[in-house]
């Protein structure tokens, strides 16, 4: 069953991120649309397209879902790997998705700091370089 699931969700969810799905979607519209004054912009009317879009709202976040699961899941994975193959990085970053928001924020400011180091380094070396020339 997780098995037809899967690949269900990843058929669907190829179906409705696509162009065609969207073009199909404003059709749908203008064609509801354009039957408002048919039925004097009625309560039916409008509860058609209401229920339309609710019922397949609901249904289009649980494909998706499922996809975009499978997708952080792979990425993960893969990023995981990169950290374990390569000697200087930290392997404390393996599991980071289950830190805390604070650890995850002090782990962002770390970064941001090296970055602003690494941008005051790549500015003196440029001005060095332009006092040679």
């Amino acid at each position: 069953m997780g098995d037809f699931f899967h690949k269900f969700a990843q058929f669907v969810s190829g179906i409705v991120g696509s162009p065609a799905a969207f073009i199909i979607a404003i059709a749908v519209i203008a064609i509801w649309a354009s039957y408002g004054p048919a039925f004097q912009f009625s309560e039916l009317w409008h509860l058609f397209i209401n229920t339309a879009t609710t019922i397949t709202t609901f249904l289009i976040v649980f494909l998706i879902q499922n996809t975009q699961n499978r997708d952080a899941r792979a990425i993960h994975l893969k990023l995981d790997e990169l950290l374990r193959a390569i000697k200087p990085a930290r392997d404390r970053f393996v599991d980071l998705e289950e830190l805390s928001d604070e650890e995850l924020g002090k782990l962002e400011n770390e970064f941001r700091h090296m970055h602003e180091l690494a941008e005051r380094a790549r500015a003196i070396a440029e001005r060095r370089k332009k006092r040679r020339i």
